[in-house]
């Protein structure tokens, strides 16, 4: 494994995208911070990538806490140069706009979208001071368009969107690569075929109709390893089986 000397902070480090980000940048070298609330979930994957002699540090972190962010990033630079920030909160709900209430409102704007601001702004606060970096953004389908019941939600995801678009128009020319994903399509998780089977009965997944979380982390590897002279600031994912 080459010894790239940096560190990769990943906010909202989950069991599937999170962890497929983390098992891909440690391949690579790199030092992973992984912080989500429940940060025992953590634990196996701290195992398995330390088993391949890589390196994992996990922390308790509420993103939408400006305190926790701070602290979170900053003890990630301490360590080795923080070259790669993703943030990669939830908050996927579906609630009719009648039932949304305002807390979940609320809630879901929090995590969704204050807390990718939290982290993309002080991400660039220590990465200016050495002038490169890069602070990646995970969208959906919905910071595109609303849905029926995802008022909260794609409300949310297309204000991150938005944070993640200034970002870049101010970082991009301080040699800082903003960018933002939408990933258009269920990613492969227990939760979500479990979802499926029960909408669907008993019908088979068609082949292709789930994303695998290790192809979203191929693609934030990818463009963390884009040329500057042409930087993407917005890439969408979708399997071959889905309708776009």
């Amino acid at each position: 494994m080459a010894k790239h000397h940096a560190t990769c902070a990943i906010v909202g480090a989950g069991n599937y995208i999170g962890a497929a980000i983390a098992r891909k940048f440690a391949s690579e070298g790199f030092t992973v911070f992984a912080g989500r609330r429940n940060v025992e979930k953590l634990d196996t994957l701290k195992a398995e990538i330390e088993e391949t002699d890589g390196r994992l540090e996990t922390r308790k972190l509420d993103a939408r806490r400006e305190e926790e962010v701070t602290a979170f990033l900053g003890e990630a630079d301490r360590t080795a140069p923080l070259e790669v920030v993703i943030a990669n909160p939830g908050g996927n709900v579906n609630f009719p706009v009648l039932e949304t209430t305002e807390r979940v409102f609320f809630k879901v704007w929090e995590m969704a979208c204050k807390a990718g601001f939290l982290t993309g702004r002080e991400a660039a606060r220590l990465m200016l001071a050495r002038g490169k970096g890069s602070i990646f953004f995970t969208g959906a389908t919905a910071s595109l368009r609303g849905g029926t019941g995802y008022a909260a939600f794609a409300s949310a995801k297309a204000g991150l969107r938005m944070v993640a678009q200034s970002m870049a128009r101010e970082m991009g020319p301080q040699n800082i690569h903003v960018a933002h994903l939408v990933i258009d399509a269920a990613v492969d998780t227990a939760f979500v075929r479990e979802r499926i089977r029960t909408a669907r009965g008993d019908a088979k997944i068609p082949d292709g109709a789930l994303m695998e979380p290790a192809s979203v982390a191929e693609a934030y590897w990818m463009l963390h390893n884009q040329d500057r002279d042409a930087w993407t600031f917005e890439m969408d994912l979708w399997p071959f089986g889905e309708k776009w």
